[in-house]
């Protein structure tokens, strides 16, 4: 197998549903790219499918021993990944084709921490909602810290990055908190405003339960070490974007 630029991380569980048409979505782009799927102990046929797959030859089934949750199983898809970027692709959502090759030449052309595209919502049963969250050009860290604007199965980032700001607290947002760290340096975030991910909306999603998420969100900014007064108001910010957001 040619050496991948690109490692694509995808954590699963149960995901027999959907996650063909995730692995198809990565085999589509036009870079050199490997797959780690990382299996949370699903008891369905998802090993059954990604199997069908494997002929070609940048696929790796990775199995969890024990349920490690989201945040653990990316973590461990990046330590074992090859390629000199990471993408996250969740099982249920899809790429369309060129988004790694746009992404690549955005951060080589200028420098930036992360690089994110826009995103097409989408119902369970794969058709579009006719709904599209846009992503802004430039993100600093102040930006994000009052809207989290990044969507996790859009980024692509440096692997020397996610090794060393490691996804942890699997009982929040723990791609969020990635991001402020990373971006806590002094650096940005691209974003490509094109509608590169196809976000399928699921009732089991952390961020369907607003109330939860919200609560998640709060979390967010104690865990990145914000007193009470100031994490109150960053959830402020955060309510009023997400109105807008989800109008």
């Amino acid at each position: 197998m040619e050496k991948p630029l690109v490692s694509v991380i995808m954590p699963v569980y149960n995901g027999e549903k959907y996650i063909g048409k995730a692995i198809e979505s990565v085999l589509a782009q036009n870079v050199p790219t490997e797959l780690l799927v990382i299996d949370d102990c699903s008891t369905d046929k998802t090993e059954l499918t990604v199997m069908k797959y494997m002929d070609s030859g940048n696929i790796r089934y990775i199995r969890n021993k024990e349920n490690m949750g989201a945040a653990r199983s990316r973590n461990r898809g990046v330590k074992a990944s090859k390629g000199k970027y990471i993408a996250f692709l969740d099982a249920d959502d899809w790429w369309e084709k060129g988004k790694l090759e746009a992404q690549v030449k955005t951060m080589e052309l200028t420098g930036c921490d992360i690089c994110s595209t826009g995103r097409e919502l989408m119902q369970p049963n794969g058709h579009t909602t006719g709904k599209y969250i846009p992503v802004k050009e430039r993100i600093t860290y102040h930006d994000l810290l009052k809207h989290n604007s990044i969507n996790c199965s859009s980024v692509l980032l440096k692997r020397e990055d996610a090794l060393a700001f490691p996804m942890t607290h699997d009982d929040s947002h723990e791609d969020y908190i990635t991001w402020l760290k990373i971006l806590r340096r002094g650096g940005f975030v691209v974003g490509i405003n094109k509608p590169y991910l196809k976000y399928r909306l699921s009732e089991g999603g952390k961020s369907r339960n607003k109330l939860k998420s919200a609560a998640m969100t709060y979390q967010v900014y104690r865990y990145v070490g914000y007193g009470r007064l100031k994490s109150l108001l960053f959830f402020i910010s955060y309510a009023v974007h997400g109105v807008w957001k989800y109008r």
